[in-house]
């Protein structure tokens, strides 16, 4: 889920989020002065370590707010298979609030939050202020439902830990390395060409530069309609040519002495930028590929207008490549080793870590924490992936010969010709906030355009728990200087790969790293270096790099 876990940076949201840390430290008649003292059952049931306490729960009827920090989470609750399930399970009516984090910040203002709050950035001010404004998390799996602890992952717990031992905020999609060890993740990054021009090729290797520049060529000069290589968007962004390729020829994360490595600024990468930068000047990259959004990139690959994409997120690409792969199946594009580190460096691709993506608390202002912390144990659960994911034994699914969950034909009918109507009325794959990845594997349902993709990949992911929010806090002068840095090497890059001549690429790059030095550059590094070191704590180990 990596390419789904996009992180909000604007300046103006930062300031409201400080805005909000502020009112809460400084006393403000609202829920982080009170003191979050848990009431006793009295009865309501008799806990049992064993069993999930909403098991247990004798209380007839729930209903919690959830405020999700995201104007384009679904509200609706209870008319679809997968809500319907989780309500008639809990005995439990949720009503989700959605906003922005000016709306978020109106919360912290004010009198009461909502009971169950879920944000997008557990490095923020807010999410590191929740031992101000949120129960802990042991404190009422202890007292409600120590089964929680069964459910949850310990890994995860341990990595949300705040200053004061205790962790207040569980993730989804957060993946331990025990996940990775075990294949639970699949890649989502690829350097994939068109089958049928691989074929009319001979299968060529594009490992070295040479080799790449030279099957570019060959492509242009049999194909003359197709752009030769492509890559994710750059309108706003540095897309796929940043991380996903550093990650691809497996550019280093850690120096020797496991200080924070400057990956942008490293020699293998930069001389295959160069390279990138000779293939524009020999006319076999596309100037739309520096303007296109993600609409105009994605209609060339459902038109197969490039014959080779570096492409980054391929599960959200899926849909644009299987377009492709149905009218044109021979033409399908096929993910291929493409270009390699000039160090000798093994790919080393990258997908969610701990850190997951969305972050769910529970106030101090809930109105049934018991209530509460049942849900969370619930939706952590394997029937509750399960759930989520593929629905409910009988009625949306089945399992086949194999053992492997397979969707009815109806549901999978309604799934491929009115999605609007499955997305109302079945809901799979999209009631995410406790989500991970780990549940995919037990489906026969796969898409063909992808598979191969994945096959690939297999092997070839790393993880990289220790650079993990790692970038200065917000609202700080050095996290200010780290959004104009990287804005600057947005632009950078791309005029870079479009210089004209080689002085002009050496005059760009000494120009960033000029820039960089005049914006706190130092002191963003000391500050990535301090964060690794506490996510070394964290971790009880060191990450074999």
């Amino acid at each position: 889920m990596k390419q789904l876990k996009t992180r909000v940076t604007k300046v103006g949201i930062i300031w409201l989020c400080f805005t909000a840390l502020m009112l809460v430290g400084c006393g403000q008649s609202n829920s982080s002065s009170k003191t979050g003292v848990l009431q006793p059952l009295d009865g309501r049931y008799e806990v049992n370590r064993n069993t999930p306490a909403w098991q247990l729960d004798s209380k007839e009827e729930t209903t919690l707010t959830w405020y999700v920090n995201a104007d384009w989470w679904n509200t609706d609750w209870g008319n679809d298979v997968v809500t319907k399930k989780i309500k008639q399970d809990l005995k439990l009516d949720v009503k989700f609030i959605t906003g922005d984090d000016t709306k978020l910040n109106t919360y912290f203002a004010g009198e009461d939050l909502p009971d169950i709050i879920t944000i997008f950035n557990s490095s923020s001010q807010v999410a590191q202020s929740a031992n101000q404004w949120a129960y802990a998390l042991s404190d009422l799996a202890d007292q409600y439902d120590p089964y929680f602890y069964q459910t949850a992952k310990k890994d995860t717990l341990d990595w949300f830990q705040l200053s004061d031992g205790k962790t207040y905020g569980y993730p989804d999609f957060s993946n331990s390395q025990e996940d990775y060890d075990k294949g639970y993740i699949d890649a989502a990054t690829a350097f994939v060409i068109r089958k049928d021009i691989y074929e009319a090729l001979a299968r060529p290797s594009m490992g070295t530069q040479e080799e790449f520049l030279s099957v570019l060529s060959a492509i242009k000069d049999k194909y003359s309609d197709i752009i030769p290589f492509g890559f994710n968007e750059m309108s706003n962004s540095v897309g796929s040519l940043g991380e996903d390729f550093q990650n691809f020829i497996g550019v280093p994360i850690v120096n020797e002495d496991s200080t924070w490595y400057d990956r942008n600024m490293d020699e293998d990468y930069l001389s295959w930028i160069k390279t990138f930068n000779n293939a524009y000047q020999q006319g076999l990259i596309s100037d739309d590929s520096f303007s296109d959004d993600g609409t105009a990139y994605e209609e060339k690959i459902k038109t197969g207008q490039f014959a080779t994409i570096m492409l980054g997120g391929t599960p959200q690409r899926s849909g644009a490549l299987q377009i492709w792969m149905n009218s044109h199946p021979d033409s399908a594009y096929i993910a291929i080793d493409g270009p390699q580190s000039t160090k000798g460096h093994a790919p080393t691709l990258a997908q969610s870590g701990l850190s997951g993506w969305a972050v769910n608390y529970v106030t101090r202002d809930c109105k049934d924490p018991v209530k509460a912390i049942q849900l969370f144990t619930y939706l952590l659960s394997d029937e509750a992936g399960i759930l989520t994911n593929f629905g409910v034994e009988g009625e949306t699914y089945k399992f086949n010969e194999e053992g492997k969950i397979e969707l009815l034909p109806e549901i999978r009918t309604l799934k491929e010709t009115d999605n609007d109507r499955f997305k109302k009325e079945i809901r799979l794959g999209e009631f995410c906030l406790f989500g991970h990845d780990r549940y995919h594997r037990l489906g026969s349902e796969s898409i063909p355009s992808t598979e191969q993709l994945k096959e690939w990949g297999r092997g070839k992911l790393k993880t990289q728990f220790i650079i993990e929010n790692i970038e200065p806090d917000q609202g700080t002068a050095e996290a200010r200087s780290l959004s104009a840095v990287n804005t600057n090497w947005v632009t950078t890059l791309v005029a870079m790969i479009r210089s004209q001549d080689d002085n002009t690429f050496k005059q760009l790059l000494k120009d960033y790293q000029t820039f960089r030095e005049k914006n706190h550059w130092k002191a963003i590094v000391n500050i990535r270096n301090e964060k690794m070191n506490r996510n070394r704590e964290k971790l009880d180990s060191t990450i074999e790099q």
